[in-house]
């Protein structure tokens, strides 16, 4: 019995194929770039990502060199909140509108012109944010008018993966809550703000728990993944909640630092918190009475990609080896992290910038800036979390930034938090194996496949005090930055779109 794991993510896709011990056989990468046609735009047409998935998948299989009827069951973890405008035939009429996209700017304004914020505490429990379907459809009917008369469904990412592989259209309550239309209390479409809005509510999918089947493998899909035709396929979910399913934070007073293409400090909780403040996400989790807690930077491994490129490194190996003979400081330098916008502080008309280059500033400095940088944007999120009444000793780390010994040292320090470690790299892909192993009935219960996959790494990464104190300062310049700089930065960042689309 094998168990195959889809993640879908922002700049690439990735399978896992594990066994019910958890024990990695076979896995399949398979690289890609969304579109920026316009400064401030993100977006990439669905079936880059279904054949993306059907290489990786194929890579995965040969690698672990097991029959294609083996894989008991597939789950699925994807990028969230991206909007897929489907037709009648359900093919997509656009490239999908992705997390990172901040063109919906005008439609947030909008929306807070027609809903009080007492309303958006109540019926929607989130700040409201561009990238989210909510202002991303609004932008559509505004500007695409011609397509949005042609809308007959709208999916998530992994659900129209998932809709490729079974023909079955649906998502799971993590997915739809962070689209900006759900009752997360009640799990349900919201009524209230379905009606405000005049959106239909029948090209909206049904929600389900993350771990209960959607449908089996057709016969076509099966061809193009080399996987069995009838194989079980469950909803899965979002990648926050599939990676803390992935590092075994499931239950409350666990939480987790993840840095891949963004940044997310999560915390799982089984009861509902008070979130008036608008200023983190408040999201389903895998099943019933389960939520997670959200503070997020919109900008944090992409920004080092970015960096890799403009310097031209072969590799982020070979960055990392730069930064790691820095000081903590940067020599004085100051990385603000917000390329398009930023989540937690409501403002998609941001941009990112280096605050105290010199002629001395080396390309190491400019990288371990990059590193701290995204470390204090996820430090304030920390923060708004702890104003909520939430707080751990300890946090588990993932993604990205989990790989790089100077980059979690970085985060130990800055966070002053000792950090665990997942001896999985790829925890969002384990989370959607253990879904699969649910659905499949390999375990009872989501418990009880984290019980016997998750390990973790005898090594605990501590902070130190000394480095502590030092990003105590900077960290303190970093906040003094976003308040004295903001507004220019948002006049730029304006100035920026416009000669853009002149072009």
């Amino acid at each position: 019995m094998y168990l195959m794991g889809v993640d879908l993510g922002t700049s690439s896709l990735k399978v896992l194929i594990v066994d019910a011990s958890g024990h990695v056989l076979g896995s399949g990468r398979k690289r890609y770039q969304f579109d920026m046609p316009v400064n401030g735009f993100a977006e990439q047409w669905p079936d880059v990502w279904w054949d993306a998935c059907c290489d990786a998948s194929q890579q995965a299989l040969r690698e672990a060199d097991v029959p294609a009827n083996a894989i008991s069951a597939i789950g699925i973890s994807g990028q969230m909140h991206g909007l897929v405008a489907l037709d009648a035939e359900m093919r997509p009429l656009r490239p999908a509108i992705l997390h990172c996209d901040s063109r919906s700017a005008a439609q947030v304004e909008e929306i807070h012109r027609q809903m009080r914020r007492e309303e958006i505490a109540q019926w929607i429990r989130n700040p409201i944010n561009s990238g989210f379907w909510l202002p991303s459809l609004l932008w559509m009917r505004e500007h695409e008018p011609e397509l949005y008369a042609k809308i007959r469904r709208l999916a998530l990412p992994k659900d129209y993966l998932r809709y490729k592989m079974t023909g079955e259209y649906a998502t799971d309550y993590s997915d739809a809550s962070a689209t900006l239309m759900f009752d997360v209390e009640n799990l349900c479409w919201s009524r209230q703000v379905l009606e405000r809005f005049d959106i239909p509510a029948d090209i909206l999918p049904e929600p389900d728990e993350s771990f209960c089947v959607a449908g089996r493998i057709t016969a076509a899909a099966a061809a193009a993944m080399g996987v069995a035709e009838g194989t079980k396929v469950v909803y899965g979910g979002g990648d926050q909640n599939m990676q803390a399913i992935g590092n075994g934070a499931i239950s409350d007073g666990i939480s987790t630092i993840t840095i891949g293409s963004s940044g997310q400090i999560c915390f799982p909780i089984t009861h509902l918190v008070d979130n008036t403040e608008l200023r983190c996400n408040l999201f389903c989790g895998y099943r019933k009475k389960l939520w997670i807690v959200m503070g997020a930077t919109l900008n944090a491994g992409m920004c080092y990609q970015w960096l890799l490129d403009i310097l031209g490194c072969a590799c982020w190996e070979d960055l990392n080896r730069l930064a790691e003979k820095v000081q903590p400081g940067s020599g004085g330098l100051l990385f603000l992290p917000f390329f398009t916008g930023e989540r937690y502080l409501a403002n998609a008309n941001l941009s990112g910038a280096f605050m105290g280059l010199n002629y001395a500033t080396s390309r190491g400095q400019l990288a371990r800036a990059v590193m701290e940088g995204v470390v204090y944007a996820l430090r304030d999120c920390l923060k708004l979390l702890q104003a909520m009444g939430l707080n751990t000793r300890e946090m588990i780390a993932s993604g990205g930034g989990a790989r790089s010994a100077e980059w979690l040292s970085i985060q130990a320090d800055i966070l002053n938090k000792p950090l665990r470690l997942s001896c999985n790299e790829e925890q969002a892909a384990l989370g959607a194996c253990i879904v699969a192993g649910v659905g499949a009935g390999i375990y009872a219960s989501v418990e009880e496949g984290c019980n016997a996959i998750i390990r973790y790494s005898d090594r605990v990464v501590e902070p130190d005090p000394r480095r502590h104190e030092v990003y105590q300062a900077y960290h303190a310049l970093f906040d003094q930055a976003l308040v004295s700089q903001q507004d220019v930065i948002e006049k730029l960042t304006l100035l920026g779109r416009q000669e853009t689309v002149m072009d």
